[in-house]
């Protein structure tokens, strides 16, 4: 029985870091995934930075078609008027 326990102290050593990992792991699992949840329902600094440029941009282009339109009206108008001169 002494024999037996002598031999099994060794091999239960090696199997013990596996198990303590194991632990490790499952107890910060659920502080992993709280900490996944905030970075999901949290915009950074850098994603603000695109968000914003992006809509920047779309505005511009916006604006562009929208003057170009304008004096695209405003020569069709001079020349309705008469002039020979609209630029």
């Amino acid at each position: 029985m002494k024999k037996m326990m002598l031999l099994a102290a060794p091999l239960m050593l090696l199997a013990l870091p596996g198990c303590v990992r194991t632990v490790a792991s499952v107890v910060t699992a659920p502080v992993r995934a709280g900490a996944q949840v905030v970075d999901w329902s949290t915009t950074s600094q850098e994603e603000a930075d695109r968000n914003y440029g992006r809509k920047m941009r779309e505005q511009e282009a916006r604006d562009g078609k929208a003057a170009k339109k304008a004096e695209k009206e405003r020569r069709k108008q001079c020349r309705e008027a008469g002039n020979d001169n609209c630029g």
